[in-house]
């Protein structure tokens, strides 16, 4: 009996063992350095195009990591890319493209009643393969989809660090 017990314990604690090794989860996440990286060029991108904007970088948590306001930007655009990238990096997925889906599918356009989601262009998902690892949000050209474009060229510049 005393062995069955013993063999019973050690079995539960080889199952414990495996289930917690488990639940340990590794994630890529978002560097500093990467972010000022992302952030720079991303006011540089726009910057060339004309536009003052505002551009804020969080990581996969939501998180702020960077923040870069072009001269002139105005002071509404740090808040506008900060809710744009927040939103993107929550849903893992464009703020153009959420919009879209929201004006088309009326189920859809209670999004904007999530605290601090933004359904305007400009926020882009930062990406390694299909794991989403931060966002970056844009707000301050005449547009959302032209503050999606400088998010998208910066992205490039950076890309071979996205692996």
């Amino acid at each position: 009996m005393r062995h069955i017990i013993q063999a019973s314990a050690l079995c539960l604690s080889l199952v414990a063992a495996a289930a917690s090794a488990q639940s340990v989860r590794t994630e890529k996440n978002m560097s500093l350095d990467l972010a000022n990286q992302i952030a720079s060029a991303t006011v540089a991108a726009c910057t060339i195009s004309g536009y003052a904007v505002g551009v804020t970088v969080v990581d996969r948590a939501g998180s702020v990591r960077a923040v870069q306001r072009a001269d002139n930007a105005g002071p509404h655009t740090l808040s506008a890319s900060l809710q744009k990238a927040f939103t993107s990096a929550s849903a893992k997925n464009s703020t153009l493209a959420m919009m879209e889906a929201a004006q088309k599918n009326p189920a859809a356009a209670n999004l904007t009643d999530i605290p601090g989601f933004l359904l305007l262009g400009g926020g882009v998902p930062v990406k390694v393969g299909n794991e989403t690892i931060g966002a970056v949000g844009v707000g301050g050209a005449p547009g959302g989809h032209l503050d999606e474009a400088c998010a998208v060229a910066a992205l490039d510049k950076v890309k071979d660090q996205l692996k």
